[in-house]
């Protein structure tokens, strides 16, 4: 038998032998050991302890074990090899006593265990003693980790008001030693900071209420820390912190309330309905949902007149107006207003009503108010034939203030373009301005101002609106309802109808319309045709004879008279032209008047219809041979040579005329007393200095015939409905009563008693040579006696 070699068993083998058997059996060959160190049946293997402590610091390897084979003699004939995880860079073996060091610092957390192989060879030819056999060596763990919290830090929220022992959250630390082996990770939870709001379970690491009452409105932040201790917690043991932060939620645990008990607020009577007239502030310490109102008007004298409601925002009591104001109806109201909670928890009704009740007072102020009309809509009757100046209603409006100031009316004029109306200022009473035609405008729908005569601000102006019908008289005679074109075929038989015809009138009669044919006085006796009156608004031409020929007369004019039933009765006299076809057998009139003649010629119509295609064609290649050449002339895309930019455009003008003020100056048509003194200018056109002719001593005519002569056409043009609604300008061709030049004319100055010389004209050029032949020799007479 063999025995296990010096040194013996290590003094902690008996309290890691139970960690060692509890090892996985795959890293161990069960069919080669028998025991924990490795003694062998058949191979005749021993080797010691295969454990090594973590994090060793010492200076020298560590020593982990030894490797005996029972072949070993002592002789140095047997080497060991050692192969495997590890083998040479952590683990090394003396090949000659097979004692296995750790030449590293190992960790357990990196690397629990490592298997390897070893093996006994002969040193002198280097075959094995044996086959190789494999072992583990466990790395033995030592606390050198401590707890930490993976997901801190931690925030939480746990309602306010909540009972003692309520959850907050679960910390969860973990520790990276051994927990199969001591207590290395075993952790225990504590609080270090937030007693005595707050307590930790230390096994399990719930968090949880340790105070009752908790009120979010004193405090709604906490700072928690929760410490992991391993070892149990015991002394030696290492630990690790992290941080809660607890937010306490609101519930409705407080009541809201005014912040006064009375209110005072103005509002000015002339506020449109739905205008808010005060706001009323509530106070609640609660937020979001909690913090919600809800308000009511329980009392007062204007239950009616007013409503409150919250503001979602502020969630402020907003009373707004229901009704319109007036301050000489009622000049102040009181309410007795009542604020809630929308949302209310039971569990705090003990801590007294969610409710409170104030006293709003609201003073109405006095405005300015703008005159109310009697009726904002009036309707007025006005026959069409009443004269100018006639009488068609009153409007009325009076001032709602205290002081009842006196009214002034006016008409708006951009409802009134034509100004077909007037109305007195004073009394309010509308008339006719000019003649009415219904006929033209059945309806005049115009808006009168009102105003405090006593007031001359616009913001005290208010209008109505007065609809004027027109009512219709018999003022238009009854005509032809259409232009007839009426068609006589040559074989139309005595008393046949040839013609339907039928009348309008312009006038809207209250029983309807009546309209009588006949033909007139002179055309009563013809031999051709006559009239049936229908009795119904229409009448009916028929023939007299047959054997009309458009040979012998192309077209017969009818006069018809046709009068209304009106009162008085209107009438007129309307022509109906009938022209005389040639008709297919259906009646169908196929040629009429000049085309008659044309086919008498030879000429069928297809043969007119082939002459006129041919003329239309010629046409058209008359024009496109037109246009060719205009394009070729005149291209409408510039060659790429041709630049506009290099083209000289070259204008003959010699200029002068009025509009050159360069070449004439215009003061001496505007101003001749600089004329006088300056003694003229010199003109550019011309090459000699000559005086100026013709002086005026008559003063220059009064500006004011200008000035009225261009503020009456400004009027005319403002209420000129077909003017342009925008800005323009206007031209008038207007001299005036008298010219400050006089006469431009050369009549007067010609007479043989002129002492003008115009010798000088014949040094002007051959230009002027004309002239100096006319006014050359003052002394030879009359212009005009050769």
């Amino acid at each position: 038998p063999l025995t296990l070699p010096s040194p013996s068993l290590p003094s902690f083998l008996p309290s890691f032998l139970p960690s060692f058997l509890s090892l996985p059996p795959s890293l161990f060959l069960s069919d080669r050991l028998q025991l924990f160190i490795g003694l062998r049946q058949r191979r005749s293997w021993v080797w010691n302890q295969f454990f090594v402590l973590e994090e060793y610091t010492g200076d020298e390897p560590l020593y982990v074990g030894k490797l005996h084979s029972d072949v070993d003699k002592g002789e140095g004939q047997v080497k060991y090899v050692l192969n495997g995880q590890g083998a040479t860079s952590i683990f090394t073996i003396d090949e000659n006593t097979g004692d296995i060091h750790a030449t590293k610092r190992l960790d357990r957390e990196e690397q629990a265990y490592y298997t390897l192989r070893a093996q006994a060879r002969y040193r002198e030819n280097n075959l094995p003693v044996e086959p190789e056999s494999e072992f583990v060596i466990k790395v033995q763990d030592i606390n050198d980790n401590e707890p930490k919290f993976l997901d801190g830090p931690y925030s939480a929220r746990v309602p306010e008001m909540s009972p003692v022992g309520t959850s907050v959250v679960t910390v969860v630390a973990t520790d990276a030693d051994d927990p199969t082996y001591g207590n290395s990770a075993r952790v225990i939870y504590s609080i270090l900071e937030g007693q005595p709001y707050f307590s930790v379970e230390p096994k399990t690491g719930v968090v949880k209420t340790a105070l009752p009452n908790m009120d979010r409105e004193a405090r709604d932040q906490y700072l928690l820390v929760i410490q992991a201790k391993d070892m149990v917690g015991q002394m030696g043991g290492l630990s690790g912190t992290t941080s809660v932060m607890v937010t306490l939620t609101d519930v409705n645990d407080n009541p809201p309330h005014f912040s006064r008990k009375s209110y005072q607020f103005s509002m000015s009577e002339s506020l449109p309905v739905a205008s808010v007239v005060a706001k009323i502030k509530t106070l609640d310490s609660d937020v979001g949902p909690n913090a919600e109102m809800e308000y009511r008007i329980v009392d007062g004298d204007g239950l009616g007149l007013f409503r409150i409601t919250p503001d979602r925002d502020t969630q402020e009591g907003l009373v707004t107006l229901q009704k319109g104001l007036d301050f000489e109806t009622k000049s102040s109201y009181t309410l007795r207003v009542e604020v809630s909670n929308r949302n209310i928890d039971l569990r705090f009704l003990s801590l007294g009503p969610f409710s409170d009740t104030a006293t709003v007072r609201l003073i109405v102020e006095n405005v300015d108010e703008p005159p109310v009309f009697s009726l904002p809509l009036s309707k007025m009757l006005i026959s069409e034939a009443a004269k100018v100046g006639t009488t068609i209603g009153t409007v009325s409006a009076h001032d709602p203030d205290s002081t009842n100031s006196p009214i002034r009316y006016s008409i708006d004029r951009n409802t009134d373009l034509e100004r077909f109306f007037n109305i007195d200022a004073t009394t309010g009473v509308i008339s006719t301005a000019k003649p009415l035609d219904r006929e033209v405008n059945a309806i005049h729908n115009i808006t009168i101002f009102a105003m405090e005569s006593c007031k001359c601000s616009y913001s005290a102006l208010s209008a109505g609106i007065i609809l004027i019908t027109v009512t219709d008289i018999n003022d238009n005679a009854p005509v032809f309802a259409i232009d007839y074109e009426t068609y006589l075929c040559e074989s139309a038989r005595p008393g046949q109808v040839i013609e339907t015809i039928s009348a309008i009138d312009r006038d809207e009669p209250q029983s309807g319309h009546r309209f009588f044919f006949s033909l007139t006085a002179e055309a009563a006796g013809n031999l051709n045709f006559t009239l049936r009156d229908n009795k119904d608004n229409t009448a009916s031409v028929l023939t007299m004879r047959g054997g009309f020929q458009r040979h012998d007369q192309t077209m017969y004019r009818l006069p018809v008279f046709i009068m209304d039933g009106g009162s008085p009765a209107l009438s007129s006299t309307n022509t109906l032209s009938i022209r005389v076809c040639d008709c297919d057998p259906d009646g169908a009139p196929q040629s009429c008047g000049s085309e008659a003649s044309m086919l008498s010629a030879g000429l069928s119509t297809g043969a007119l219809i082939a002459i006129l295609a041919c003329i239309l064609t010629l046409l058209v290649l008359v024009l496109l041979i037109v246009t060719m050449r205009r394009r070729k002339k005149e291209p409408l895309i510039l060659d790429e040579e041709r630049d506009v930019r290099e083209n000289i455009v070259r204008y003959d003008d010699e200029g002068g005329g009025e509009e050159d003020t360069e070449a004439f100056d215009m003061v001496t048509l505007r101003n001749l007393k600089v004329v006088r003194e300056s003694g003229g200018k010199t003109r550019r056109d011309v090459t000699p200095e000559v005086p100026t002719l013709f002086l005026s001593s008559r003063p220059p005519p009064d500006n004011g015939i200008f000035r009225d002569f261009i503020w009456d056409r400004l009027k005319e043009t403002d209420v000129d409905p077909s003017a342009p609604p925008y800005d323009s300008l206007q031209t008038y061709a207007f001299e005036g009563s008298g010219s400050a030049a006089e006469s431009l004319s050369s009549m007067d100055s010609l007479s043989t008693d002129s002492e003008q010389n115009y010798d000088y004209l014949s040094d002007w050029g051959p230009r002027f040579k004309k002239l100096a032949d006319l006014y050359g020799h003052s002394g030879d007479g009359n212009l005009f006696a050769s």
